[in-house]
């Protein structure tokens, strides 16, 4: 949480905001593609523009590949700074209390997703943009990962850099095309949300977050088509929205039995226009894997009965009030949430992101995709 806005869910947390406020005209999700045609890739593939030109052939060595992560929450292993408790509380107990065993900014109990991306292409976790001083150098050459919580596409009011500025970020730290015949790797893009939340915290309607959606989508496109086309990259996964109505933050005031469903078709919206977006991006489907997050979590969060989590929409880590935070203590240090004895019986860690064992569990349905597209040329 930065201040009084949430991480992730498109709603604010000060007042409930209608899950309607996520749902996109099909129209306006067209109005998206005007500028992608798929004969722009065909262009490309044919005259060599860009890096992609200088394209090399596909790592014949795992110590050859190379992961770059922008994103978010989901994604972040320690980028947000630590500003306190009540800003960034997964730097403080109980965060990290399965892995490694204590707090390391990233919020879970544990792994988050770029752990288990990393894991699935047979190497290390990539480094923490904040945490490379310290970072063997072998380590660094692996890849490096820029997502920090309360991020979004675009600025979201957390004041932590978008997913532009995170590119930027890389391109200093490794330009693009330095070198003849080099491509700059493969690249993880995780977006979970939190324009939403933004538009519609800051003008409080319907139709402030409605309109945003194609804006979104829009410039998530040219990041990614920037990620191909100026930098370089070999390959890039990028993930679709998961049931943003089936997160406590939603479920809580359902006491937990089920999700809410509008808040859910937004979230199918955004992708639909985010994979008609891909296709006309890559109609040959060589760069760009859509990395879908949504159908594993609504399997079980979403589900009549979950077989693999006992508590599929309660959170291990629950505050004591729906204002509140997993991790917030009062004055006096006395704590002000509930901790579940068992954090992989639950799929939620707290009112919006998974446990490490949900994460594990996600990403066991996604490896065998993951594989598939890395070796594809």
């Amino acid at each position: 949480m930065m201040g009084h806005r949430r991480l992730l869910p498109p709603a604010s947390s000060a007042t409930t905001v209608p899950p309607a406020l996520l749902l996109v005209s099909s129209f306006m999700a067209s109005l998206l593609l005007a500028n992608t045609p798929a004969a722009a890739q065909v262009a490309r593939d044919a005259s060599g523009g860009g890096c992609s030109g200088n394209a090399s052939p596909p790592p014949s060595t795992q110590q050859q590949q190379q992961l770059w992560v922008f994103g978010d929450s989901y994604a972040d292993t320690g980028n947000l700074g630590d500003l306190g408790r009540e800003l960034t509380h997964a730097w403080y107990d109980p965060y990290g209390a399965s892995f490694p065993g204590r707090p390391t900014g990233r919020f879970s109990d544990g792994r988050v997703l770029t752990d288990f991306i990393a894991s699935a292409m047979g190497m290390p976790t990539p480094v923490a943009y904040k945490l490379r001083r310290g970072a063997p150098r072998g380590l660094l050459a692996r890849g490096m990962n820029f997502a920090v919580g309360g991020a979004g596409v675009l600025d979201t009011g957390n004041f932590q850099r978008n997913i532009s500025a995170q590119i930027d970020l890389f391109q200093a730290q490794r330009p693009a095309c330095s070198a003849a015949g080099h491509t700059a790797g493969i690249a993880a893009v995780v977006v979970s949300g939190n324009d939403y939340s933004y538009a519609a915290d800051k003008d409080n309607s319907t139709s402030a977050a409605i309109a945003y959606i194609p804006t979104v989508v829009r410039q998530l496109r040219e990041q990614l088509r920037r990620l191909r086309d100026d930098l370089g990259m070999r390959k890039v996964v990028v993930t679709n929205l998961h049931p943003i109505g089936c997160t406590p933050l939603f479920t809580r005031a359902l006491n937990y039995s089920g999700c809410d469903p509008l808040a859910n078709v937004g979230a199918a919206q955004h992708n639909a226009a985010l994979r008609a977006v891909l296709a006309a991006l890559d109609p040959a489907n060589r760069t760009f894997l859509l990395l879908d997050v949504n159908a594993p979590f609504a399997a079980v969060v979403d589900a009549v009965a979950a077989e693999t989590f006992a508590e599929p929409r309660r959170p291990c880590c629950e505050s004591f009030s729906a204002g509140g935070h997993c991790g917030e203590q009062d004055g006096d240090g006395k704590r002000l949430y509930a901790l579940c004895d068992d954090p992989s019986k639950h799929f939620y860690w707290d009112e919006v992101h998974p446990t490490q064992a949900a994460w594990a569990a996600v990403a066991e349905t996604l490896r065998p995709k993951i594989h598939e597209f890395l070796l594809s040329t």
